[in-house]
């Protein structure tokens, strides 16, 4: 990729256990999981999960935390997850993931509507959380 355009290119969320993290983000988010095989053989820290073309999430061991001292003042963030993190699909898209997340009797915020975001305001919106206590955003926009 040649264009340098400032793009958002992962982010780190730390779980109990990554393999049943990446499990639970193909299947009931259906995002395509990356390097498992490499982390069960003990060759990579982590896997991964895609969002995009240009974009991952990462499921980091929370074991990996005490290591987190690589810039001062990052081991007090280490092992704590991000206030949320937003995924915006398609009206399809929105509907489909929250009826499997339904499916799987995965707890649900209500839909709100016209929250403001990297577009905009979002034709509409729900939260959940993911088996290790991290919050995720879904929303469309128009």
């Amino acid at each position: 990729m040649t264009d340098h355009t400032t793009r958002l290119d992962h982010v780190v969320l730390w779980v109990a256990d990554p393999v049943a993290a990446a499990a639970f983000y193909e299947n009931a988010v259906g995002l395509e999981p990356l390097r498992l095989a490499e982390y069960a053989d003990g060759k990579v820290s982590f896997p991964s999960v895609r969002v995009n073309d240009e974009t991952i999430l990462d499921l980091a061991p929370r074991s990996l935390a005490e290591r987190m001292n690589m810039l001062p003042g990052a081991a007090d963030s280490a092992g704590h997850p991000v206030n949320h993190v937003c995924l915006s699909l398609p009206s399809a898209g929105f509907d489909a993931l929250r009826a499997r997340l339904d499916e799987r009797a995965v707890p649900l915020t209500d839909i709100g509507y016209g929250s403001y975001g990297a577009r905009g305001e979002a034709t509409r919106s729900f939260y959940f959380r993911d088996p290790d206590g991290n919050v995720i955003e879904v929303r469309h926009y128009g």
